[in-house]
């Protein structure tokens, strides 16, 4: 097996190719044949060093994959062949960035035939923060109206499509470049925010999903309505913001993104009725990973990053 990282920490970008002996499969696991790996800008984070959740370089990085199952001695979920997808193990390493991947049963749903290996590759990370912040925690419903920031980033152009099939009235942030593309998502409303201050253009807002931070968060709390509800992908642990969420009579919560067996079953439902579709950016062969971190960390993605394996 081959294992690609790179990283940097104030010296120059390496890239290490290691050999390793194939991994054998504990109860309840199974091992994949990766075929794609898909890629998020938290591991060009944690490849810089930004923080510690795997610790500090050297390491194997990644969580999304689609493969085919090698091994499934360890559980009846499976069988040899089957091809399947997944976010194994996410916060603790799933070393995904390799040629086979050790990964639970449960954190695995097997592939739709309607997606190839690369888009199924794409879905995982951001359609489950999508699912887990607008279902589980927003609690979205038929005609809720549901503001979603960065409309056309990796999570954001996910969460238009669920929460049309979830029957919301949808109005996105995007800036203007991506204007035509998050319309074609299904978004009712798009505010480009390089043109327009969202927080004069907007009100009366069950459910703000944002995938921004920074002002962007602050700012959403004059659009919601009483009781309304804000959900942040990346200022979870603001608790002076949530608190002035709270006096102002609005519900605050971050959300990090959970391995959901349920909620990968529903995302594989939504793709099979044709009501849910995953925009890769650019893919990139496993030996270029370098090059598609360079494209992560330039920023304003349009859709996902896959590595091809």
């Amino acid at each position: 097996m081959r294992v690609i990282t790179q990283h940097t920490l104030g010296g120059p970008e390496v890239l290490t190719i290691v050999d390793a002996p194939q991994p054998r499969p504990l109860p309840t696991e199974v091992l994949v044949r990766v075929k794609a790996i898909g890629l998020n800008p938290l591991e060009a984070r944690l490849r810089a060093g930004e923080f510690p959740l795997l610790g500090r370089p050297p390491f194997v990085l990644g969580w999304d994959i689609s493969g085919v199952v090698e091994d499934a001695s360890g559980t009846w979920r499976f069988r040899p062949g089957d091809e399947v997808f997944g976010m194994p193990l996410f916060p603790r390493a799933a070393s995904a960035y390799a040629e086979v991947v050790s990964a639970p049963a449960l954190h695995l749903a097997r592939k739709p035939a309607s997606l190839s290996h690369v888009e199924a590759s794409a879905l995982p990370i951001v359609g489950l923060t999508a699912w887990q912040g607008l279902v589980d925690l927003g609690g979205v419903a038929e005609g809720d109206r549901v503001l979603i920031h960065g409309g056309g980033g990796g999570v954001g152009h996910v969460a238009i499509q669920i929460a049309k099939a979830l029957g919301a009235y949808v109005i996105a942030t995007a800036g203007g470049s991506k204007r035509t593309f998050v319309e074609g998502l299904g978004a009712d409303e798009v505010i480009d925010y390089t043109a327009v201050d969202f927080a004069e253009a907007v009100r009366d807002v069950d459910v703000v999903l944002d995938t921004i931070g920074g002002d962007t968060v602050e700012r959403s709390l004059k659009v919601l309505r009483p009781g309304g509800h804000l959900v942040t992908a990346v200022a979870d642990e603001d608790a002076d913001l949530a608190a002035r969420y709270e006096a102002a009579g609005m519900r605050f919560s971050g959300i990090g993104v959970d391995p959901d067996p349920v909620a990968l079953r529903g995302l594989v439902q939504l793709v099979e009725q044709g009501r849910l579709r995953v925009h890769v950016q650019e893919t990139f062969p496993f030996e270029r990973v370098a090059d598609a971190h360079r494209l992560l960390d330039s920023g304003h993605l349009q859709g996902k990053v896959v590595l091809t394996v």
